[in-house]
């Protein structure tokens, strides 16, 4: 029986690419209210399993439950009206304005006996004004910064109302004020709205300081999974992404912080 704590579940679920499976016989679950992060050395599956939990990729074996009913056999419609998934990378059409953008999210809840309504508005409103993104509504997604452009797509996943959120690598191409800046609004949308957010993230450093719970993965499978302080370890360091490292805790968040060893000299010789 699914525990109703975990909105979604993977079983014994394999997934993969043309012939090539990389995942094979994974379980983890997700649980509600908690931002969930996927890390792990390239290629190990990471985003491969987010597209999986959206249904963006079907399983070959084994079943996702998203509350207790197997995915595979729902709607599309029905999944979107729930999960809300931004992939790597989006790309809008040339001269997209944000609020047309953010738009885009309420298609979902449309049908022929539902038609635009003073509700949709509303969430878009909503949803434009929580990520800061009211004042630029009128301009062309083109002619934003890339962290500008992040929230407004952040924004379109926020109007579609979905209780849950799939974010891969939402960072990326990001410097780090800007990335700092997207995952202080994840983090909002956990604490203030109740998202269940599963997201991957490359950054072991921003992983751990916005994370309730980390999903550690090598090769396709889950190496171990808790809290940033329980998954972000010597060991594991060494053992998933080969790297030697020094891990401290950050006495302001708690958080675990890597700080890798050098193979090269520890100082410099200063030139002349």
């Amino acid at each position: 029986m699914t525990e109703p704590s975990s909105p979604l579940v993977a079983r014994d679920i394999t997934l993969g690419y043309g012939r090539s499976s990389i995942i094979d016989g994974l379980n983890v679950s997700i649980p509600a209210g908690s931002v969930t992060t996927i890390i792990g050395p390239n290629g190990c599956g990471k985003s491969t399993l987010l597209r999986g939990f959206g249904r963006l990729l079907r399983t070959r074996e084994g079943e996702i439950l998203l509350h207790g009913a197997p995915i595979d056999g729902m709607r599309t419609r029905d999944i979107a009206r729930r999960v809300a998934i931004l992939p790597q990378a989006p790309s809008a059409p040339e001269g997209l304005t944000v609020a047309e953008l953010v738009s885009r999210g309420r298609h979902p809840h449309q049908s022929w006996a539902r038609q635009w309504s003073s509700d949709d508005e509303a969430e878009i409103g909503a949803a434009l004004a929580l990520t800061g993104m009211t004042h630029l509504a009128g301009r062309p997604i083109d002619e934003l910064s890339g962290g500008q452009r992040q929230r407004a797509w952040i924004a379109m996943t926020l109007a579609q109302g979905t209780e849950i959120l799939l974010l891969d690598e939402p960072t990326t191409y990001l410097d780090l004020a800007h990335a700092v800046d997207v995952l202080d609004l994840v983090d909002r949308l956990n604490d203030e709205l109740g998202r269940t957010v599963l997201m991957v993230l490359h950054d072991l450093n921003l992983a751990a300081r916005y994370s309730d719970r980390i999903i550690v993965m090598k090769e396709g499978r889950v190496v171990t999974v808790g809290t940033p302080q329980e998954t972000i370890t010597v060991e594991m360091l060494r053992e998933v992404f080969g790297l030697s490292a020094t891990v401290m805790i950050d006495d302001e968040s708690g958080a675990p912080t890597v700080i890798p060893h050098s193979t090269r000299r520890a100082t410099r010789i200063p030139v002349d």
